[in-house]
């Protein structure tokens, strides 16, 4: 019978990167879903942190077959001593449309309370290199800039929680979590989305197969070579805000200098801090584009309940409040 545990070499490169993401040997949560990645993920972070892991399988309830997945994951779970928990989606409406972006806020809502209610330190999910790659030409096919085509970063906040989502295999392919599952025995589900067209990752992911000249590897090196870059920009933002920015409890007031990405970051820093309709977070790369190009004419703009005055200095304040009809 094929041992659940990977082989010690594959588990100490694992722990190492888990280390560099969670040195502080918090309790984690996993993110299960059944398919081969995330029960790679299962095996290694069993092995690597015994006796600190728990999994959650979300059910989306948006196929047959779904209930069936998690159950099989809390059987694996059993075996090996891992708390699990199934956590079903509750839908008004089901999607019908943009379902993967809807079942993607549910499942990472779900995740978030789940986290909490655990007492988790941390949520891992079982994002890989491939995923990476992927990632970022999806979006440079939208035209996004430094920041997006940066790609999936290895630790970042759950929208809505506390938690923080870490994803220790981005450096990892997929036919090596493939194959841990084999050495395991453990026979991975099949989701049939992943085989459907009519979602853009799986016409990529497909692309980039087909394609000898496009290299997974040398794609995730090149986001991971931005996000080195977007972290510079980062830095050189704080600079400028600490010099250029002077800040009350209804007013922020910048002296513009600098290349423009260093006005449109601090722009953006300044609509999170005051924004009152929506959020700051969601906002799109094109209305901050817009918005750019009014401040450095020197008009006026709102945006999120900011009122945003251009000219020699770019003043941002709440918005007057709108009078109901």
């Amino acid at each position: 019978m094929a041992s659940l545990e990977p082989a010690t070499e594959i588990v100490s490169r694992f722990a190492a990167d888990l280390d560099r993401l969670s040195p502080d040997q918090a309790k984690l949560g996993i993110a299960v879903s059944g398919g081969p990645d995330s029960l790679a993920l299962l095996l290694l972070a069993q092995a690597a942190r015994p006796g600190r892991i728990e999994a959650a399988t979300v059910d989306h309830d948006l196929r047959s077959g779904s209930a069936g997945e998690a159950a099989m994951v809390a059987a694996l779970c059993e075996k090996l001593a891992v708390p699990h928990s199934v956590l079903t989606a509750q839908w008004e409406t089901k999607p019908e449309t943009a379902i993967q972006e809807r079942a993607r806020g549910e499942r990472y809502r779900l995740l978030g309370s789940w986290g909490a209610e655990r007492s988790l330190g941390a949520l891992m999910t079982a994002h890989h290199l491939e995923d990476q790659a992927e990632t970022l030409l999806m979006r440079l096919k939208r035209g996004a800039g430094v920041r997006g085509l940066a790609g999936m970063r290895p630790v970042v906040p759950i929208p809505g929680s506390q938690l923080r989502l870490l994803r220790p295999l981005l450096k990892w392919r997929r036919s090596e979590l493939m194959s841990i599952c084999s050495a395991a025995g453990v026979a991975a589900a099949s989701d049939p989305s992943n085989d459907d067209d009519q979602f853009e990752r799986v016409r990529v992911r497909r692309a980039i197969t087909s394609a000898d000249w496009l290299d997974p590897v040398a794609i995730a090196r090149s986001a991971g070579n931005l996000a080195a870059a977007d972290s510079a920009l980062m830095w050189a933002t704080g600079q400028e805000w600490e010099a250029r920015v002077s800040w009350t409890d209804d007013e922020i007031v910048y002296r513009p200098r600098g290349p423009l990405e260093i006005r449109r970051r601090i722009v953006g820093r300044a609509l999170a801090a005051l924004a009152s309709e929506g959020g700051a977070e969601d906002l799109r790369g094109r209305e901050l584009d817009r918005l750019l190009v009014e401040l450095v004419n020197g008009g006026k703009a709102t945006l999120r309940g900011v009122l945003c005055s251009g000219g020699e200095t770019w003043r941002f304040t709440p918005a007057p409040k709108r009078r109901k009809r």
